[in-house]
């Protein structure tokens, strides 16, 4: 048993090699029921499908995930069970008055809902035990004869306490109910919690007993108080914890003083096995803590009561939508290393993973939702045999049948020789090319006993790092140690705990391992003093660098493994010595650049000044002879202003 491709490696060819894998079959498939409520044809509630399909088998190979389609389409004119369970202590008085004529009324609001439609009705008060009651006699019969609070008169006719009473089992009849609720009356008791959780458990519970049908089941719990839990009891001397069974004796619960309350992870059990949706009518006042129970209890609704239970046929209708509008997926208990993953496909394109991906919210009747789901198993469970596990809808009563057979064998495996000699000797069977070991033997071979080895998988201890290699696959697993193969050459060895390492494949230079200079430990070389790399190629002498003035590449380089790499591009050879372009190296000696420069430099500023100079002698020059002009012309104007005016004539003067 290997990866493919270390079979192939170890030279099975690919037609003897099995390699079975995972299928997914459908063993019944009901379409999901199409049904309107206005047709005449009225179904039973076993011939309405709303999950699609019903039973699957999967057959699982460890590792490798099998994945499946459910549609869930909801139904119209899916039948209702309604249950009322009602609390009939003090404080509920007004209340009692407005459910009396709540039979017909709903009957009425739910038939807009479905034609198929039964209500029932239960209540509680309190264990019927200290402290959660008086026990005198006088108290035991009317729990309202002394005034324990201001509106509780001893003119009030109340009846004895009790824990719960199943009043009316489920019926299709209003008025039986109306006539039933009519007769009854509130009792009393001494603390504000009450045993509520009591009697929500014997409703789940005693499913015979309320009429419970395999449709959706509504139990509504009104209160306007809070609730004991488990623990609880244990104020009234009660210890036992509560046992999750029905004990109704002529419709009354007999052992409130015998077991304690319920704890809530405990109903939600109960409540989710029964497929019991709930809603909790409560007052304002406890609207925070049983939003809290809420949340803990999946597919469950708050609605608010009024203070004398005027408003609760709407609270009801209203609640009733809110929960048949979400679908949730849950499943059953998973066998050992078998995991499970939820992909929802919901109404305009809505896709869900992780959590979400088991719901999908908002469906109104009609409506068509899809589920993919993967189921993986990691590993085979002992003697491989096949589970079953379900998938259902929070409250509702159908469910997926998953049956997970794993492939733990090969078919070869059915060719096994028992007490083959293969096997240490007969040690076991030998079968697909390997041994299974009888009882007490353990090994590769079945070489070791159980009472000398204590290991499970003794191959384990020979694996390194979790691989599929034994020993590296140089050496054998020996009662979970490994023993390392001998080369034909002596001086050839595997060692390591895994014989993981060798002194053979080391790196080489020259044809030579470690390059001559070092030794193979671990295929790492261990090289020699003053030598350096992988194959110990790399010299750490300069002595072979060393120019003719005893430097090191001439300073015109570095040495790396007793070579010289020049770092002047001018200079090369073994040494840096070597330097073709320098003067007195067989070529004439170059022109002095600088002094060049600097001549024509210089010429260009004599050149210059030279220029600036005759320049200026020329305006020089040019200035004279003009003043030389005017100082003539000036003599010239004097000599004019002494003749008489008839001998003036005119003239110009310039200035310059």
């Amino acid at each position: 048993c290997d990866e493919i491709k270390s079979l192939i490696t170890k030279g099975c060819t690919k037609a003897k090699i099995e390699n079975p894998r995972g299928s997914t079959s459908i063993n019944k498939n009901k379409p999901v029921t199409n049904r309107k409520k206005d047709i005449a044809e009225k179904l039973k509630p076993d011939q309405i499908t709303q999950i699609q399909p019903q039973k699957l088998t999967l057959n699982l190979r460890s590792g490798e995930a099998q994945t499946f389609k459910l549609k869930f389409k909801r139904a119209e004119d899916y039948p209702i069970d309604l249950y009322y369970l009602m609390d009939l202590s003090f404080s509920m008085k007004d209340d009692l008055e407005n459910v009396k004529n709540l039979g017909t009324d709903l009957m009425r609001e739910m038939m807009e809902v479905t034609s198929d439609f039964k209500i029932g009705f239960g209540s509680f008060v309190e264990k019927t035990v200290m402290p959660y009651i008086s026990t005198t006699p006088a108290r035991l019969l009317n729990p309202c004869t002394s005034t324990s609070t201001s509106t509780n008169t001893n003119t009030d006719n109340c009846t004895s306490p009790f824990s719960y009473k199943n009043v009316l089992k489920l019926t299709e009849n209003g008025e039986e109910f109306n006539s039933l609720v009519s007769k009854q009356q509130i009792s009393g008791n001494l603390d504000s919690p009450e045993g509520g959780f009591d009697a929500i458990m014997q409703v789940a519970v005693c499913g015979d007993a309320i009429g419970w049908r395999n449709v959706t089941r509504l139990l509504v719990f009104s209160t306007d108080a809070g609730f004991h839990f488990a623990g609880d009891g244990k104020l009234g001397g009660i210890v036992l914890p509560n046992d999750g069974k029905c004990h109704l004796e002529n419709n009354m619960y007999t052992m409130s003083h015998y077991y304690d309350y319920p704890s809530i992870a405990h109903l939600v059990q109960k409540l989710s096995d029964n497929n019991i949706q709930t809603i909790f009518a409560v007052t304002e006042e406890f609207q925070p803590v049983y939003k809290e129970l809420k949340n803990l209890i999946p597919k469950s609704a708050v609605g608010t009561l009024s203070s004398n239970s005027s408003n609760v046929i709407k609270l009801i209708i209203d609640s009733y939508n809110s929960l048949s509008s979400e679908v949730i997926l849950e499943n059953g208990k998973l066998p050992e290393g078998v995991s499970i993953t939820y992909k929802s496909i919901c109404k305009n394109g809505w896709v869900g993973t992780g959590e979400n991906g088991r719901k999908c919210s908002n469906i109104s009747i009609g409506d068509e939702v899809s589920f993919e789901i993967a189921i993986k198993s990691e590993n085979c469970p002992p003697q491989g045999k096949s589970e079953t596990i379900t998938i259902k809808p929070l409250g509702f009563t159908e469910n997926v049948e998953i049956i997970l057979n794993f492939i733990c064998e090969c078919e070869c495996s059915k060719d096994g020789k028992p007490l083959s000699e293969m096997c240490h000797n007969g040690n076991g069977t030998f079968e697909c090319g390997a041994c299974r070991c009888n009882e007490g033997r353990i090994g590769r071979l079945c070489e070791c006993s159980t009472d000398e080895v204590r290991s499970d998988d003794l191959d384990a201890n020979c694996r390194k790092d979790n691989g599929t290699d034994i020993c590296s696959n140089n050496g054998d697993c020996v009662c979970g140690t490994c023993e390392c193969k001998k080369r034909e050459n002596p001086e050839e060895r595997y060692s390591g705990k895994f014989c993981e390492c060798d002194n053979f494949n080391c790196d080489r230079s020259n044809n030579k391992l470690c390059g001559g200079h070092g030794r193979c430990e671990c295929r790492v070389c261990i090289c020699d003093a003053n030598y350096t790399g992988s194959a110990c190629d790399c010299s750490l002498d300069t002595s072979t660098c060393l120019a003719a003035n005893k430097q090191i590449c001439n300073g015109r380089g570095t040495c790396e493994c007793g070579v010289c790499k020049c770092t002047n591009p001018k200079f090369q050879g073994p040494t840096c010595e070597i330097c073709p372009t320098c003067p007195g190296v067989c070529c004439p000696a170059g022109p002095d650049i600088i002094p060049i420069v600097a001549g024509v430099v210089a010429g260009i500023v004599l050149i210059g000044l030279a220029l600036l100079l005759i320049w200026k002698l020329l305006m020089i020059i040019h200035d004279r002879r003009e003043f030389a002009k005017f100082e003539k012309e000036k003599m010239n104007a004097k000599w004019d202003t002494v003749r008489p005016k008839w001998h003036t004539i005119p003239y110009r003067v310039h200035y310059f």
